[in-house]
């Protein structure tokens, strides 16, 4: 069972035909993410959205939470941040499965939608689950451990990947690196660069992101 909780937002409809799951950044909290639910649910009324606090709590932010630590701000070794990596990529899946579960949605209706760390764990969760999720978005992350990617994807969900090209703690050319490293193992990628936006998420991001999800989760586009 998973130990993930956070935020929830029941579908405006009140009948649940989707989930979007919302996977904050390093040194945040579910609530990070979670006020994206509702210009998103505007257009994804059928949607219930979740925003879990990641599994573990900040080393430099005792408040808030991470998934794995970072060695050049919070000085852990590079074993640890592996470590932490796989732990909470495992959490994270067991908590996808039983999100769905609890939602009755299966996974032809589920979305991921990461920032930074949420990006990096939603690219190594998603494409080594047994069956396709609907899409995954990542907003300003990078794709860690992509050598291993083509031999170890099971399942190869459509992938929107944004980045600001002025981002202070990923640089945008980790943009361009992962789009190869998805592409070299069969996965359908659509990059989009948000001009002088930051380590975040831009309006111009957003309206994509709204538009992949609309389009991958059979919402009207209306």
């Amino acid at each position: 069972m998973s130990t993930l909780t956070g935020p929830r937002a029941a579908p405006r409809s009140g009948q649940t035909k989707s989930l979007v799951i919302l996977l904050h950044g390093y040194g945040a909290d579910g609530n990070d993410l979670f006020g994206l639910s509702g210009p998103l649910a505007e257009r994804l009324p059928d949607t219930a959205f979740r925003s879990p606090n990641a599994p573990e709590r900040c080393r430099v932010s005792p408040m808030a939470y991470q998934w794995f630590p970072i060695s050049w701000l919070d000085g852990s070794a590079e074993s640890e941040m592996a470590a932490g990596f796989r732990r909470s990529a495992a959490i994270l899946d067991t908590y996808i499965t039983e999100a769905m579960a609890e939602e009755g949605v299966g996974p032809e209706a589920t979305a991921l939608l990461g920032f930074s760390q949420g990006t990096m764990m939603s690219l190594q969760v998603a494409p080594r689950r047994a069956e396709a999720l609907a899409a995954l978005i990542g907003f300003s992350g990078r794709l860690q451990d992509g050598g291993k990617l083509k031999a170890e994807a099971v399942s190869r969900p459509p992938v929107l990947l944004i980045h600001g090209d002025q981002d202070e703690m990923i640089p945008v050319a980790a943009l361009a690196e992962a789009r190869s490293g998805l592409a070299e193992a069969g996965f359908d990628v659509q990059t989009h660069i948000s001009r002088g936006a930051g380590h975040g998420i831009a309006p111009d991001g957003l309206g994509l992101a709204l538009g992949f999800l609309t389009e991958h989760l059979g919402a009207s586009p209306e």
